[in-house]
């Protein structure tokens, strides 16, 4: 799975020409994006990732579990898991009544940065 870099600009110019029927719809369309390199590893703080290792150590069996397990409130966790759901890092699975159980989707991100022209990759296995 790739991810790509694309800046806001970019991506609505792409979406509106789509729309128009000005152009198909490119075969990256589906890929998860950020705006910037910085911007994954934004995501990926130290705190994110402790808390993608608790879980990938751990193997918490809730959302709950994984706030005791880290020491955080569990709205502050959800919250967090959303925002690492959202771009593919976490996944959450159904558990027993309404709990999720947080499992880590990706464990290996590569960049694949060319530093003269900005059409960097974010790759990860």
């Amino acid at each position: 799975m790739k991810m790509k870099i694309q800046s806001m600009q970019s991506l609505k110019e792409e979406m509106l020409a789509v729309a128009r029927g000005e152009r198909k719809a490119p075969a990256d369309a589906a890929q998860i994006s950020f705006e910037s390199v910085e911007g994954v590893f934004r995501l990926l703080t130290p705190e994110n990732r402790f808390l993608l290792a608790t879980i990938d150590q751990k193997k918490p069996v809730s959302v709950a579990d994984l706030a005791r397990l880290v020491k955080r409130a569990e709205p502050n966790v959800s919250r967090t898991l959303g925002k690492l759901e959202a771009y593919g890092f976490v996944r959450l699975r159904q558990g027993p009544g309404k709990s999720k159980i947080p499992e880590v989707a990706i464990h290996r991100l590569t960049v694949d940065m060319d530093i003269c022209a900005q059409q960097d990759r974010v790759a990860v296995a």
